[in-house]
């Protein structure tokens, strides 16, 4: 077992500050000095972060994973498509340098709302009942790498969430 699974709720928190950082970094090189971030106190929404710039605001579910792993889909929960302009961003990150980069995006232009999830997969629980049955998450939709738009750089994840920088 290695740290990133023995402490992977540290990894992902650690992750998440560095691109809030790199987010807030591009803004502040660009003079735009707009971006504003802030966290749910309760995780029961489908999202990790709310950014605002732009005007924009977007509801954001954050997820990781390491450059190579084998990893092609992702969970997301249908209550983002309750908010305005709810978003799911995929981060890929070196496993020794925790480098970010590239990021996959799911979502539609700034200001619209999510993509409809009804016709994704219906994700099920990981572990069976007393006998051995896995019951459906009905808030929970499977989303396949090929739904979202790769990205290269902050930059351009930076973009796609907020329009111009």
């Amino acid at each position: 077992m290695t740290e990133h699974s023995l402490h992977s709720s540290y990894r992902e928190k650690l992750i998440e500050h560095l691109l809030v950082g790199n987010l807030l970094k591009l803004s502040w090189k660009n003079k735009n000095f707009s971006l504003e971030i802030s966290k749910p106190e309760v995780d029961n929404a489908g999202y990790d972060l709310i950014a605002e710039a732009n005007g924009i605001i977007r509801h954001i579910q954050l997820k990781t994973t390491f450059i190579g792993s084998a990893t092609t889909t992702q969970k997301i929960h249908i209550s983002l498509t309750k908010k305005p302009s709810g978003c799911v961003v995929w981060v890929y990150f070196n496993n020794e340098t925790l480098d970010l980069g590239p990021y996959c995006y799911f979502g539609a232009a700034p200001g619209q709302p999510l993509p409809s999830l009804e016709n994704l997969k219906t994700a099920k629980h990981t572990k069976g009942n007393a006998i051995g049955l896995k019951s459906e998450r009905s808030n929970i939709r499977i989303l396949n790498k090929g739904n979202f738009i790769k990205l290269k750089t902050i930059n351009e994840l930076y973009h796609q969430l907020f329009g111009s920088t």
